[in-house]
């Protein structure tokens, strides 16, 4: 059996002894009071920071949970796709049950099981793509096959409101924002340029390194300015600014990145020049806006890298350190089935709905009175974090996404991912500075043995190579010696095991020539 494990369990558990009919009126009289209070939230900034700072009360702990409920089930009323899913699975509701143990008797969906299924319309509300108001886009690829979604006018109104309140939460008000994701057919870029007009002025300039420095310059320093784009990208933007000439510590500049993690080592380099980087966590197959960092959940990312006790017990046993974001429960139920996050996005608005999807991403969520009592009993007072001015905490739950479950490498019995390979090349200030992009390659060797290969983009090349070469390859092995017992406990066993191989290429060479045609960077190639 799977296992399957929601952060509201608890509250169903204690709502059984509730006869199942005065459960159901209870339950969707608080859902209309929910519904209501969040369609204000969206839309007066007072109530947003109000509903996001007020701890969320023990009894309306469930109603994320019936919120799926009412999501599957309005699903499997209007959207063919679904129902057909649902009869195939031979599903039979018991309304007896709690909206927790309901939701848990549906079966999972995903990319293989659901959406090659069905057509894209099937997957639509009553069947249909309305073609007014309506976006279409379309998903990297990374995992081999490009694929085309559906957004209505309705749900995207609605994600352009929450995004643009978070946003002042975080950034207020009257800014400029350089929308450096990928723009076109990709729903990141198109929807925040969208939502951030409602916040100041937007230059969709794509990662075009020139015109984003441009832009700086013709506006000058005297606005607070929002970077967006992917990860590493924002590192690049820098290096060109400053070799454009561009006085960065005129700057008052913020980041918000996305669809790839990111380092603590990175976001320090960023941190330079940036008074604040935060990442949101979303996906074209699933919801655009799920969760978004604070100050709260990077705190938190960081003493978890330095206490080893507090990673366990929040985050498992997982060698790598997850993301770290909060959530809405109302907008998206999240439940962990062997490990893998399971969304559900609750709001009725959905052209496409998405019920117990399946993105399979490693990680869980926890309350965030958890979250709090645990850090309380190692020791932690969650109260010296870094807060915004004049901004309470957000008292929302917790997500941690450890990143793609099959996204890794395996070697002598270890497995390596790209998220160790990015603590080590960004952990040097000045190996930094030369490195662009880079990706790991499983390489035969001869005589049945194997080793890993870490391709590096390099911005200069001299007679210094092969000492690069072992200063990287020492980074590498030195971190992975630290973050996982398996490696360090190969190499003790076996020295060979630091013969990991290095490679240096031209920006834009070799396994990176791809990357131009690409939204996000590859990190594991074959071949």
């Amino acid at each position: 059996m799977p296992i399957v494990t929601s952060q509201f369990a608890h509250a169903n558990a204690r709502r059984r002894r509730v006869p199942a009919p005065l459960r159901t009126a209870g339950a969707a009289a608080a859902l209309r009071v929910a519904d209501a209070g969040k369609w204000w939230a969206i839309r007066s900034y007072r109530l947003f920071e109000l509903a996001s700072t007020t701890p969320i009360p023990r009894w309306a702990e469930p109603l994320g949970a019936r919120a799926a409920l009412r999501a599957a089930l309005h699903a499997r009323r209007r959207v063919p796709a679904y129902r057909s899913f649902l009869d195939a699975a031979g599903w039979i509701d018991d309304p007896s049950l709690s909206g927790g143990e309901r939701l848990a008797r549906l079966p999972v969906t995903d990319k293989k099981s659901y959406v090659l299924r069905y057509s894209t319309a099937e997957r639509c509300v009553d069947g249909k793509i309305p073609l007014v108001g309506t976006e279409m886009d379309e998903s990297s690829g990374s995992s081999g096959k490009p694929y085309d979604w559906v957004r209505g006018a309705s749900e995207l109104h609605e994600m352009h409101l929450q995004f643009s309140q978070y946003a002042t939460y975080m950034f207020g008000t009257d800014i400029v924002t350089i929308n450096g994701f990928s723009m076109g057919a990709w729903s990141t870029g198109m929807n925040t340029a969208q939502a951030l007009r409602r916040n100041g002025l937007v230059k969709s300039t794509g990662p075009d390194l020139e015109k984003i420095v441009h832009t700086l310059e013709v506006l000058g320093p005297e606005h607070v300015y929002v970077l967006t784009g992917y990860p590493p990208f924002l590192g690049e933007v820098l290096a060109f600014g400053e070799r454009a000439g561009l006085d960065w510590r005129r700057y008052r500049m913020y980041g918000i990145v996305g669809g790839e993690s990111m380092s603590e080592q990175l976001r320090d380099r960023l941190l330079t020049s940036f008074i604040a980087v935060y990442s949101a966590y979303g996906a074209s197959d699933l919801d655009i806006g799920v969760a978004g960092e604070s100050p709260l959940s990077i705190w938190l990312r960081r003493q978890a890298a330095e206490r080893p006790e507090l990673r366990q017990r929040l985050f498992g046993d997982d060698p790598r350190l997850p993301m770290v974001f909060q959530f809405n429960p109302l907008d998206h139920n999240v439940e962990v089935i062997d490990g893998d996050l399971v969304i559900t996005v609750s709001r009725l608005s959905m052209l496409s709905p998405r019920i117990r999807y399946n993105i399979h991403d490693a990680g869980g969520s926890h309350t965030y009175g958890h979250v709090m009592s645990v850090c309380r009993s190692l020791g932690l007072d969650p109260g010296e974090a870094p807060a915004l001015v004049g901004r309470r905490a957000l008292q929302l739950p917790f997500l941690f996404v450890h990143g793609r479950s099959d996204s890794t490498i395996s070697y002598m019995g270890a497995n390596i991912y790209p998220e160790d390979i990015e603590q080590a090349l960004f952990s040097d200030a000045q190996l930094a500075d030369r490195l662009g992009a880079f990706c790991l390659q499983v390489r035969d060797v001869g005589g049945g043995a194997v080793r890993p290969c870490v391709h590096v983009e390099v911005t200069s090349r001299g007679d210094d190579d092969a000492a690069l070469i072992e200063r990287i390859r020492g980074a590498v092995v030195a971190r992975l010696e630290r973050n996982s017992r398996d490696f360090k406990t190969a190499l003790a066993e076996n020295p060979t095991t630091a013969e990991i191989q290095v490679e240096l290429h031209a920006p834009g060479a070799g396994p990176f020539a791809e990357n131009s045609r690409r939204i996000k960077r590859r990190y594991i190639v074959t071949g």
